[in-house]
């Protein structure tokens, strides 16, 4: 099995550090705003990419939409579109004094369809009154489960992390179960990625304490190929040496993808989370940041190099490989999926952590609400990966005694 597979499997399996939680340490990139084919004109502050989101001034991208702002809070923008003031719940970030936000919830919300052109790095806003846009009849498949027991409906979702317009629309019977929960549950909440107080323990957690740094941990071969990755992208060739080999790793798969087109402010469990907020139902967690973050920060010297060295030694496939996921995830392929699934067997110390004994976690959780008899429905939507195999939370679940249907 091709290493590489291993490195785009974490897009199915984990939000861990992809989707969320990597320090904004990427080669800054140029990246372009258009509204129907005209290009935004930014003054006070240009476009960033920042672990696979790509955010905007939002002031500026407002006024170019014909929409107002009225007013912020840290999360939260409500702004005035087409007369109807509405308040959008995003999490903001201000970079000197100017304030940002992802651009795909602003362009969604001020009723424009969000493209992201790879070629020119632009992000292309098309009205979608103006026949221009051009919407798939047939959403993904992806991966879904029914179980029911004591009067209560648990629906059985697997998320890719990172993703991008193609996934979307959804087939309806994903709308039609979420429209009827009373809970989403979910790996992480997503939308408290930028909280000071995760961004205080990525910190604490992923970089050096003790006056050390990444050359000292790991190999002069493999500290030498990443040096010659970063210079290649802009960067100092000890631009990462504050942090552990389990955040460069990942920051430099959150790199690959977001040059794919793929990112989180796509993925599956965040385009979720967003509805919940709207629907205005509980999140609930089935894990934690602080319990991602240690599964990585715990792994062994050795692991943490093995696995850093495998990304550096496919970087340049990546990103194309990414599209092969992708295309797995809308066609609902449950071979191919258990077949990635089953490269992590390849080593012990990594398919413990990364998937067995977090998939206990999870059905052991989710037996719980099947079991607690109050009639409620429950749509759990965690990585693709956790749920097939003889170690996946679908196994779990029937060794549990609970039928468990494939949808």
């Amino acid at each position: 099995m091709k290493q590489w597979k291993r490195v785009l499997l974490s897009l199915t399996v984990s939000v861990g550090l992809l989707a969320s939680a990597v320090p904004a340490m990427a080669a800054p990139q140029d990246t372009a705003v258009k509204v129907d084919n005209k290009a935004v004109t930014y003054t006070a502050g240009a476009p960033i990419v920042e672990k696979g989101t790509t955010l905007v001034p939002l002031r500026t991208t407002l006024d170019a939409l014909d929409a107002k702002l009225a007013g912020t809070t840290d999360d939260s923008i409500t702004a005035i579109v087409n007369g109807k003031t509405i308040t959008l719940k995003s999490k903001l970030v201000r970079i000197n004094g100017v304030t940002y936000a992802p651009i795909r919830i602003v362009g969604d919300a001020a009723g424009y369809e969000v493209r992201w052109d790879k070629a020119t790095r632009t992000v292309l806003l098309v009205s979608k009154g103006d026949g221009k846009v051009e919407i798939a009849q047939n959403g993904g498949r992806g991966f879904m489960w029914e179980v029911q027991s004591n009067g209560n409906t648990v629906y059985l979702v697997g998320s890719m992390h990172v993703a991008d317009k193609s996934f979307y629309p959804l087939r309806p019977e994903f709308e039609e179960a979420f429209a009827e929960a009373d809970y989403l549950g979910v790996e992480i909440d997503l939308s408290k990625a930028a909280d000071e107080e995760q961004q205080k323990l990525v910190l604490s957690m992923g970089s050096y304490q003790d006056g050390t740094t990444l050359k000292d941990h790991i190999s002069s071969e493999t500290y030498s190929k990443l040096g010659d990755i970063l210079k290649k992208k802009g960067l100092e060739p000890n631009a990462f040496d504050a942090f552990k080999p389990w955040v460069v790793e990942t920051t430099l798969g959150s790199l690959k993808m977001s040059s794919a087109g793929l990112e989180a402010a796509s993925g599956v469990d965040l385009y979720f989370i967003q509805k919940a907020i709207e629907r205005k139902i509980p999140v609930i967690e089935l894990e934690s940041y602080q319990s991602q973050l240690g599964m990585f920060d715990n792994f062994s010297k050795e692991l943490q190099e093995k696995t850093l060295r495998s990304t550096i030694d496919n970087f340049d496939v990546l990103d194309n490989s990414a599209n092969q996921m992708a295309e797995m995830w809308k066609t609902g392929n449950d071979d191919q999926l258990l077949e990635l699934t089953n490269t992590f067997s390849d080593d012990e110390e990594y398919n413990k952590a990364m998937l067995i004994d977090r998939n206990i976690g999870m059905a052991d959780k989710i037996d719980g609400y099947l079991k607690n008899g109050k009639g409620e429905e429950y749509f759990i939507v965690v990585g693709a990966a956790h749920y097939l195999g003889d170690h996946g939370v679908v196994k779990l679940l029937e060794d549990k005694g609970y039928k468990v249907e494939r949808k």
